[in-house]
């Protein structure tokens, strides 16, 4: 952002309140950068976990299903319109897992476990998606998405669930 929303003044970075911000020096505009909500699934499907690969990341890189709240819309609506749109599925809520700060991509993620049925479809955001049984969630890496790995921890806990050697 270059230029104040508010009266179409340079903005520049100032300290404010002790943090640097982006703000505008002729009108009270400020750019908090606050958090964007955020949603996060552990997607069950025919007895399996669904994870996703953007078409953007690299060969072997697998994630939760994950997207944005758009306007007026709860968390637990966003979460299963992304399933919707980027799986093709139906899904219903299984339960609330937690919430968790992705501080790379200033997000707060609000985290799902949802059950999904129907005839699995690919939009264009993903390049593939792979299984994996329930009992193994645990060994799956997240090098690149460290708020995944704390969900599934999280949601072994209260699944209690048993790892499998």
């Amino acid at each position: 952002m270059k230029y104040c929303p508010h009266c179409a003044s340079p903005l520049a970075w100032r300290v404010i309140n002790g943090t640097q911000r982006i703000a505008c020096a002729h009108c009270s505009f400020v750019h908090w950068g606050n958090p964007v909500p955020a949603v996060a699934g552990i997607v069950e499907y025919n007895g399996k976990i669904l994870l996703v690969r953007n078409a953007k990341w690299p060969q072997g890189s697998f994630s939760l299903v994950t997207g944005y709240l758009e306007c007026d819309e709860t968390p637990e609506q966003g979460i299963v319109r992304e399933i919707q749109e980027e799986l093709g599925l139906d899904a219903s809520i299984r339960g609330f897992i937690g919430h968790y700060s992705f501080f790379a991509m200033n997000a707060l993620i609000l985290a799902f476990h949802l059950e999904a049925e129907g005839t699995l479809a690919l939009n264009h955001e993903l390049a593939e998606v792979t299984e994996v049984r329930p009992d193994l969630m645990y060994q799956h890496p997240f090098p690149d998405v460290p708020f995944a790995a704390q969900v599934v921890r999280d949601w072994y806990q209260q699944q209690n669930w048993r790892r499998v050697a």
